[in-house]
């Protein structure tokens, strides 16, 4: 009924997309030392060195944990709607195993200490029916805004201001670029879509790591070419 579309002289507002702030390596000195003294000591180590989503650490299962060939599985993500949490699929829809450095199955390993000691404790008033490895010491699935009010509390004994919980993932990619991770393998780890994805989010990294390469071929062929004045 309607032959022409009202909403085509509409304007839509610039799409702004927000600044990325992965921390500088001494922020992440002093996070990691300062997070020791935290009760989230272990979710924030593996947060950081794995890259993975809020969600996705707070559903992670011990399920998906394994000792043996050191594989994290990433199957599912923790949600909230309307005061009641759930699990359900990871953003992308898709699940992905990754194989993180040793020192984050070194967390996992004091976290499940940790929630066996708890769990030997409580007794019977311990309930963990989805096997979480991140709860409280009663089993209960843990609340993501306790979990970002710890998480502040750590920056700020390491005088780190206005992070994000959500700056530990792109600290992780950034570092994972800076240290010859290739776009393809880093969108996989950290479940991006597409690399195209990955690429647009983390272009200023890859625009410094191009010039850096393309400071180091010039110096290599200046090199070249004085080696081989010399030899003339």
């Amino acid at each position: 009924y309607i032959t022409v579309n009202p909403t085509n002289a509409c304007k839509l507002p610039r799409i702004v997309k927000p600044e990325i702030r992965p921390l500088e390596p001494e922020e992440i000195k002093a996070l990691l030392r300062e997070a020791q003294l935290d009760d989230y000591c272990n979710l924030f180590t593996v947060a950081i060195l794995t890259g993975c989503r809020q969600g996705e650490l707070l559903g992670l299962s011990w399920d998906y944990v394994n000792f043996e060939t050191g594989v994290i599985t990433i199957k599912q993500q923790l949600q909230c709607k309307d005061g009641a949490y759930f699990l359900e699929t990871p953003k992308n829809g898709k699940s992905r195993s990754i194989l993180p450095a040793p020192v984050v199955m070194e967390a996992l390993r004091k976290e499940k200490e940790k929630q066996q000691a708890a769990k030997d404790y409580a007794g019977a008033c311990f309930q963990n029916p989805w096997n979480l490895v991140f709860t409280d010491a009663l089993g209960k699935h843990l609340v993501r805004r306790t979990v970002v009010k710890h998480f502040k509390k750590v920056c700020e004994r390491a005088g780190i201001e206005d992070a994000r919980f959500h700056d530990l993932r792109h600290t992780f990619a950034t570092m994972a670029l800076e240290n010859g991770m290739d776009i393809k393998t880093l969108s996989s780890v950290i479940g991006h879509k597409s690399s195209a994805t990955t690429l647009d989010i983390y272009a200023h990294t890859t625009d410094a790591m191009q010039h850096h390469a393309a400071a180091n071929i010039e110096r290599g062929i200046g090199g070249n070419e004085a080696q081989e004045e010399v030899e003339v």
